[in-house]
């Protein structure tokens, strides 16, 4: 099943006709907004999958393209990104170490939306395709070979990032947590529709060209031993979302006037813009054609405010 929200958050279930309005479904969760209300369906998801079943199928549908697309899960408890978590087409000699951040929740958008470049002096912005859980029970402790029992579905991710910014060494929070730096959607996809997601090619592009494409597999620590590292330094709760990682070879700056899109095997195509009211300007060369020039610095900051 693929759940969204749409135009005042109202929940939707996707069919091939477009988006059933299924909000009184789910009139009876207990919530203050669509955040909670998504978490309290997550966690209660097999009392109300027949009555949203039987409401899609009923209909009546709206076309995607008259409605506004919203986060699918506005607010979770918490965003956990995986960091360095890919064997980079294998060119990593070994292994990383397990590590990870925790990312803002007001920090999300949906497809549609704009990721905004704050007034810093990052050297440069990007935007890490990746592939997202979400948590489907709580999970504290659990082990590699239960770890898929608690991932409810799976969603398009876009890790934004402000880097080098000054002091040294002050990195994850002020890089990752600005608002609007975690685009999701367009939709949550259950887990049954996604059958070995450890297998999924991963495709971003900016302006239509292809900037990153990988597949899941070529993850360093694979999904059962994310959820287990994680769960075990903090207990993750329905709704919850916990990102993969991705591969950094295709990264590249994302700059004022930019039309992203994200398209992660099965999860839909999201899109996003992106505004920057300094109207900075960067190279558009990915991080793999820095390196293939002889040079291990991101691509230099051309013009605008803070360029050196």
């Amino acid at each position: 099943m693929k759940l969204m929200h749409f135009d005042d958050f109202r929940l939707g279930v996707l069919t091939e006709a477009g988006v059933v309005d299924v909000t009184d479904c789910v009139a009876d969760i207990p919530h203050t907004g669509p955040g909670d209300r998504m978490s309290g369906l997550i966690a209660n998801f097999a009392d109300y999958r027949p009555k949203l079943e039987a409401a899609a199928a009923k209909g009546p549908a709206k076309p995607l393209a008259e409605v506004r697309i919203r986060p699918p899960v506005p607010k979770p408890g918490n965003i956990d990104c995986m960091a360095v978590n890919y064997m980079e087409d294998g060119t990593l000699p070994e292994k990383p170490l397990p590590n990870a951040f925790h990312k803002a929740p007001t920090a999300i958008i949906g497809d549609g939306d704009t990721m905004v470049l704050p007034d810093a002096p990052a050297i440069i912005f990007e935007g890490e395709a990746e592939l997202a859980l979400v948590i489907g029970k709580r999970a504290s402790n659990v082990p590699k070979e239960k770890a898929f029992e608690h991932i409810f579905g799976y969603m398009n991710f876009i890790d934004g990032s402000a880097r080098g910014l000054p002091p040294e060494r002050n990195v994850f929070f002020q890089a990752k947590s600005r608002d609007t730096f975690a685009p999701i959607g367009p939709y949550l996809v259950t887990a049954d529709e996604i059958a070995y997601p450890q297998n999924l090619d991963v495709r971003l592009s900016v302006n239509g060209a292809l900037k990153q494409g990988f597949n899941t597999a070529d993850m360093a620590h694979k999904i059962p031993e994310i959820i287990a590292w994680i769960s075990a330094i903090h207990t993750l709760e329905p709704g919850d979302i916990v990102a993969t990682g991705t591969n950094h070879r295709g990264l590249n700056a994302f700059q004022n006037g930019d039309k992203v899109e994200l398209e992660v095997q099965g999860l839909g195509r999201l899109h996003i813009n992106v505004r920057d009211d300094l109207k900075r300007t960067w190279g558009r060369d990915t991080r793999l054609d820095r390196k293939n020039a002889g040079f291990d610095t991101p691509t230099p900051q051309l013009t605008g405010k803070y360029a050196k």
